[in-house]
């Protein structure tokens, strides 16, 4: 295969006229954002508004329309992504051949398949072997958006304590070495002590992690690590940089061989690592930015004063959902999320804790009809042509479920509400740790930094009920809450007698039923 073959910006007059491509003048456009953390979903999320927004130009003569807030022209928001772990040399390889262009393949539920090339990316550069290149990229003048994509687990926050975890090796590493980060926030705080020493205009952090105030808790990581190396810098991080809150949503899968197969077929050229994704996108940011922004609301963005029911709605319903059908899932032996929906056993689950435990913890929703919302989610779900697997939903659980599902029994035991059906999703998940096999005897596909700690504690069940419950890293003192602890002894028991989930989710029904 030679790179002739390969997507990259020489090829793009030869893509068939079908597949959508960058209409603008790519060599024309610099790098205000620097993103961190380049995977599927920034792709088909952050990257694919910017691209639109840079494709929305309008003819010669005419004049763009620019927010309040956006003081700069469109060209200057491009976006540079930046890898910063070993893992990430992986995307280099693949963007470097293709000029930083890649193929988005949304998926229909209909069947409808619809190819573009995204090309606001226009630079990827690596930390690895030389962290002062992307410290010294971050610092630029022309850098205006440090955006992140890090995952929940990336935030380095002690699940236990809520408190930033000093004794990360990594963290450790970089208060001794700040010139040779290897954390997000070394970093951030090497490029952010450059700005300042360069006397640079202020800069934004912008988190587009599935993590409830995630602006504000990237806000507060960092300034904890930043007194930790320089209370005086971090003073100044506290007075110039800018943590808009923002709530994301995409349901993004793993690409598989068949996608990079069917843009090859498609478009007659390889594209290493392509993306797909559904048609549905959201993102609502709170507009809070210390040096302009991109007019992301001209491609469908909603800026808001206030995020915080827009995200709690999405934690709760779509992350919590997929948490469910992928734990119920995965012990079942389903591989995919639409295989889930496909079973009226998971879809009725589902639909009753979206009703009776998720709903009554949320506030209203400027806007949203919630009722709408959940009929939409059982429809992206159970979207045939997207087939996300369930291992991917799986993955990272220790970090996920205390987000998007703990918070939820948390404020019911407040309220004096059920707990039920979220109590045997944590019951199932401990059936998951400790057995490690599906109902059919077939192995898990686990990836969890906490998968030995987490089997360890849920191998004690048989002798002592509330074991993996007091793993407190995962659940902090929620072991202590005896009306939770007594409701997850019956249903972890249910569980384990029967080894079939499904059983368990029907008798729960049942049990609960009005």
């Amino acid at each position: 295969m030679s790179l002739n073959d390969h997507l990259n910006e020489a090829n793009l007059p030869h893509l068939p006229s079908s597949i959508g491509r960058p209409t603008y003048d790519r060599s024309s456009i610099t790098s205000g954002i620097v993103h961190i953390g380049v995977g599927g979903f920034f792709r088909s999320h952050l990257a694919s508004y910017t691209d639109e927004l840079l494709n929305c130009k309008l003819s010669d003569g005419e004049q763009r329309q620019q927010d309040k807030s956006s003081q700069q022209d469109t060209s200057c928001w491009g976006i540079c992504g930046v890898g910063i772990r070993e893992d990430d040399a992986r995307m280099a390889a693949a963007m470097g051949p293709q000029d930083c262009l890649y193929s988005l393949i949304v998926k229909h539920p209909n069947g409808l398949v619809e190819s573009s090339v995204i090309g606001s990316m226009i630079d990827f550069i690596l930390g690895t072997d030389d962290p002062s290149v992307v410290i010294s990229k971050m610092a630029s003048p022309e850098t205006r958006i440090v955006s992140l994509t890090i995952t929940e687990g990336g935030y380095n926050l002690s699940p236990a304590t809520g408190d930033f975890d000093f004794d990360n090796p990594d963290v450790v590493h970089d208060l001794e070495h700040p010139d040779q980060p290897k954390s997000v926030f070394g970093y951030l705080t090497a490029a952010l002590k450059m700005r300042r020493d360069a006397g640079a205009a202020p800069v934004t952090v912008l988190s587009c992690d599935n993590i409830q105030h995630n602006g504000d808790l990237a806000r507060r990581m960092l300034l904890r690590f930043a007194q930790r190396q320089s209370p005086e810098l971090a003073s100044w991080i506290e007075d110039q940089v800018t943590f808009p809150n923002s709530m994301v949503d995409r349901i993004t899968p793993v690409t598989s061989e068949a996608d990079i197969e069917y843009f090859r077929v498609q478009s007659g050229l390889v594209d290493q690592w392509p993306v797909t994704s559904e048609p549905f996108r959201q993102w609502v940011i709170e507009d809070r930015f210390a040096n302009g922004r991109p007019a992301w609301e001209q491609v469908g963005a909603q800026f808001v004063p206030d995020v915080s029911p827009y995200e709690t709605m999405k934690l709760r319903l779509l992350n919590a959902g997929h948490s469910v059908l992928g734990i119920f899932g995965a012990l079942h032996g389903y591989e995919t999320i639409n295989d889930c929906i496909a079973d009226d056993r998971f879809a009725t689950y589902l639909r009753s804790f979206f009703d009776r435990e998720a709903t009554p913890t949320l506030d209203p929703v400027p806007g949203i009809n919630l009722d709408d919302y959940k009929d939409s989610l059982i429809e992206r779900f159970g979207n045939p042509s997207i087939r996300d697997s369930v291992s991917r939903i799986c993955l990272q659980s220790s970090s996920k479920l205390p987000v998007f599902l703990i918070p939820t029994i948390t404020d019911n035991l407040k309220a004096g509400r059920s707990i039920h059906l979220a109590t045997l999703v944590i019951a199932a998940w401990c059936l998951y740790c400790d057995r490690q096999v599906d109902q059919n005897g077939k192995p898990l596909d686990i990836v969890d930094d906490m998968k030995e700690p987490l089997h360890q504690a849920a191998k004690k069940t048989a002798d002592d009920k509330r074991a993996f419950i007091r793993y407190t890293p995962v659940f902090g003192e929620l072991a202590q809450n005896e009306d939770f602890a007594t409701t997850y002894e019956t249903l972890v028991d249910d569980v384990y007698r029967s080894g079939n989930v499904t059983q368990s989710m029907q008798r729960l029904l049942d049990d609960t039923a009005d």
